[in-house]
């Protein structure tokens, strides 16, 4: 696509049927390309304002949006039919919604607050474009995995430049029955330095990242664990960005100075370092055209 300029801040692709759903945050569109070959097919740009991440449910698309970033009251989820490549409705959430999935037709969002410091998941009926309910969880919601009729939520917690009435706190991993909605367990950390983000489920267990640390936890345990599976710093990343596991490869994306060229790295499951990759600015994650 020699005449395209992709935009302003790649900030997350949905894979849906052969196209690919780049949100392009800054310059507020959706690029599609054909996933496979990457050539252009159209781009989104009415009825975005700061979007965020993409889901998929019955024939639509679900883009978070956050609005204009000091205003709470003016977030919301874009609804966008595949058939038009338009937003067709919005649906009003709380500030700050960030990821997004999808299961038996609703939509869980993880309401990280935007500039402050969300606490809930909010429920979304997909074939009626409502809020149903929302789940108080932990402090700033991160990353979400479904599994075995469960949703488990990683929630970083607050950081410690949060300004009153938040105040610095650990990071928690939240278990979420998807039947009820209620939470079943929440396992967190007394230390409020330790982090809970990035959040991927493999078989029985979950991987997190704190930090520059890599953590894994037994999803049938009880106590989230203090020493690190291993850790990235001796390849100079001072704090994780984007992860991912795919094929028993650990991936790390390193932003460095958010300005140069960031770095991934994999490893295997144990933390051998396997290879080194330069890559763009700001490696904002990993998407595996399978």
């Amino acid at each position: 696509n020699p005449s395209i300029t992709l935009g302003d801040t790649g900030q997350d692709i949905g894979l849906n049927n052969e196209f690919a759903y780049i949100v392009v945050n800054v310059s507020n569109k959706i690029q599609i390309v054909n996933r496979y070959t990457m050539q252009n097919i159209t781009s989104i740009t009415e009825g975005l304002k700061n979007p965020r991440y993409i889901a998929f449910a019955n024939g639509k698309a679900y883009v978070t949006n956050w609005g204009a970033g000091g205003d709470p009251n003016d977030d919301y989820v874009a609804v966008i039919d595949l058939n038009t490549n338009t937003v067709t409705s919005k649906i009003p959430v709380l500030e700050g919604p960030d990821r997004i999935i999808e299961n038996n037709g609703k939509l869980y969002v993880a309401q990280t607050g935007g500039w402050g410091y969300g606490t809930k998941i909010t429920v979304i009926d997909a074939s009626t474009n409502a809020v149903t309910s929302t789940i108080a969880v932990g402090d700033v919601p991160d990353s979400m995995q479904i599994e075995n009729g469960n949703l488990w939520v990683a929630c970083a917690g607050n950081p410690s430049y949060a300004t009153a009435p938040a105040v610095e706190s650990a990071g928690s991993l939240v278990k979420v029955s998807l039947a009820t909605n209620q939470v079943l367990n929440t396992y967190a950390y007394s230390d409020v330095t330790k982090s809970v983000s990035n959040l991927v489920l493999v078989g029985s267990d979950a991987y997190y990242t704190s930090g520059s640390g890599i953590y894994k936890f037994a999803l049938s345990g009880t106590v989230l664990p203090e020493t690190q599976l291993f850790s990235t710093l001796e390849q100079g990343v001072y704090g994780v960005y984007s992860f991912a596991i795919n094929n028993n490869n650990i991936y790390v994306g390193d932003a460095g100075n958010y300005s140069n060229s960031g770095k991934v790295y994999t490893y295997s499951m144990t933390g051998t370092l396997n290879k080194t990759f330069s890559v763009g600015v700001v490696p904002a994650g990993f998407y595996f055209n399978e």
